[in-house]
């Protein structure tokens, strides 16, 4: 494998200005189309997917999250389709070759969830929190693959990235290099990304990965590519790369100003930058959030110590040993009152994120995504 710099592409290593401030005008100009939150409430679901208007990604939306590793994709396809109806702006969907833990039980293919589910809702942006693009899959097969929902669904689509995990990438390929490396490469991915979506020939012989190609059905017009970041020193470089964040509440607050520091050194504004944020909810008591906590145990150090490991099972056992419950619950918002999970909302969105995206660990899915719908989503307008 060549490591040699001296012919790679300026944009794979160091973005260049003018060509990140191209891209994001171009961006803006290709998202800023529609309403705000809700507005998949009021469209008609297209069965050609893409004869709706969508929302703007920089404005203020409220997301469903569909959790790959909890329901097996029939199940997905439902939830988002009864979400999208509901007037969720944007179905998320994790992106897993396995599960976070083993009692999850699930981890179908995110990207035949998401071709399959735009033909149902004709309105709802879709796309991945997140794909890996260094390891399990190649950088230039993402870009085929997000080009080609994206003229499925015009305008519809965004694609998130991260810099996986070892449960995803380790089992799968054997790799998982240091921390470095993993954010190197991802940044080298993205900009093959960028340019294959050109439709303009591709000569890249990087420091990781070479491509000597053309996409010969780029997407009609420019993919929102979203960095996840959970640490000071990725959210500045997420800020920097990408054209938003994936992050969680916690990270956003303690690190908001990297982000935005990052940004600014590429030269965009971060105020018109897409920024979605999960927030885990439950709508009922504490009997009921603590059946949903048993299945996301691990979150309050997924991404502290967790991420190294790479077997389910032992994720499971290490989390169930080390974080007690109300460890689990102590972020979350549980209640069966409206108005609580509205000011939570609300909170999110004052603190400048764009997309609040709900994510519960409840069996039935439907009694959140009902509750939102009648109670919750009418009232944030």
């Amino acid at each position: 494998m060549s490591r040699d710099r001296s012919s790679m592409p300026r944009a794979a290593l160091q973005p260049d200005r003018r060509e990140l401030l191209r891209w994001s005008s171009m961006l803006a100009m290709a998202s800023g189309i529609g309403g705000g939150i809700g507005s998949a409430q009021a469209a008609q679901s297209s069965p050609q997917g893409g004869a709706s208007e969508p929302a703007s990604l920089s404005k203020k939306m409220i997301g469903y999250m569909l959790a790959h590793e909890q329901f097996p994709i029939g199940d997905i396809l439902r939830i988002g389709k009864n979400a999208s109806q509901a007037g969720f702006d944007v179905l998320a969907t994790s992106d897993h070759f396995q599960p976070w833990q083993a009692n999850q039980g699930h981890s179908s293919m995110a990207w035949v969830s998401i071709g399959a589910l735009g033909a149902q809702t004709g309105q709802a942006w879709m796309g991945t929190t997140v794909t890996c693009p260094t390891f399990r899959y190649n950088p230039a097969v993402v870009a085929e693959g997000f080009a080609s929902l994206a003229r499925l669904y015009p305008g519809r689509i965004f694609l998130g990235v991260g810099s996986g995990e070892a449960l995803n990438e380790q089992a799968a390929t054997g790799e998982w290099p240091k921390w470095q490396e993993r954010w190197d490469r991802l940044i080298e991915a993205m900009a093959i990304i960028r340019g294959l979506w050109s439709g303009q020939d591709v000569a890249h012989k990087g420091q990781y990965y070479t491509v000597n190609a053309r996409l010969y059905d780029p997407p009609p017009q420019p993919i929102p590519l979203l960095a996840a970041a959970n640490g000071k020193k990725s959210m500045r470089l997420a800020g920097q790369h990408a054209d938003g964040l994936v992050t969680d509440p916690a990270t956003w607050k303690k690190h908001k100003q990297e982000w935005q520091e990052g940004a600014a050194k590429a030269g965009k504004d971060p105020s018109k930058m897409p920024v979605l944020v999960e927030h885990y909810v439950v709508v009922g008591d504490k009997s009921d959030a603590q059946q949903a906590a048993e299945l996301w145990r691990f979150g309050p150090k997924a991404f502290d110590t967790l991420y190294n490991v790479r077997d389910p099972a032992e994720i499971q056992r290490r989390a169930e040993a080390n974080t007690p419950i109300e460890k689990v619950l102590s972020s979350w918002t549980v209640s069966p009152d409206p108005e609580a999970h509205i000011q939570a909302v609300h909170e999110l969105f004052d603190s400048g994120v764009t997309i609040v995206n709900t994510h519960s660990g409840q069996a039935d899915q439907n009694k959140v995504v009902d509750f939102y719908g009648n109670k919750v989503i009418p009232k944030l307008g």
